[in-house]
């Protein structure tokens, strides 16, 4: 997937980047640099960030795993996200988002933990409209708060806009990478 897709008029957060292969491999660098690791949890993009993350050359030193948590009781069984918030919020929520990023890096035990959740389409889901995307980041010293889940309104059938939601979200993890970085000094 990532070769072939090129960033062009996609995202914001990857204006420099020409291709999804060659922010992966930044990122990867700014972990590895760092001794730190990632985990997804993924809703929206069904295991594409998780793909995209392991498609560079030595992913495993960096990657420590993806959770799909689709259905939104997995949410709460597999990750934790509160069981009040899906019942009362629905999965497309922002704090859905920050709580599937705190759950899959407390869980799978890694430094930063990416959680995302928003409709595809074709339909409408929780009275969210398509192209409804929530990513949260939550990171050592990147202290995550509900103003920090980035909304996205994505334009685009079902593939376009999972494809600029992985693209969108590794462009998130390395702004909060150097955002963290830039607050240390």
């Amino acid at each position: 997937m990532t070769d072939e897709v090129a960033l062009g008029a996609v995202p914001s957060h990857t204006p420099e980047y020409p291709t999804l292969s060659e922010l992966v491999a930044d990122v990867h660098e700014m972990l590895r640099a760092a001794q730190e690791t990632v985990a997804v949890a993924e809703s929206l993009t069904g295991g594409l960030v998780s793909a995209a993350l392991t498609e560079v050359a030595g992913s495993s030193t960096v990657f420590r795993g993806g959770v799909v948590a689709y259905a939104t009781d997995l949410k709460l069984s597999l990750v934790g996200v509160d069981a009040e918030l899906l019942a009362t919020r629905g999965a497309v929520d922002p704090a859905v988002a920050e709580g599937l990023a705190n759950g899959v890096r407390q869980r799978l035990g890694s430094d930063w933990g990416i959680g995302i959740t928003g409709v595809a389409g074709p339909e409408p889901q929780d009275g969210k409209p398509v192209g409804t995307v929530f990513i949260a980041i939550s990171g050592p010293g990147y202290e995550l708060a509900p103003e920090t889940v980035a909304q996205l309104e994505l334009i685009g059938d079902r593939n376009r806009i999972r494809t600029q939601a992985v693209i969108e979200t590794v462009g998130l993890l390395r702004e909060a990478i150097l955002r963290r970085d830039s607050e240390r000094g």
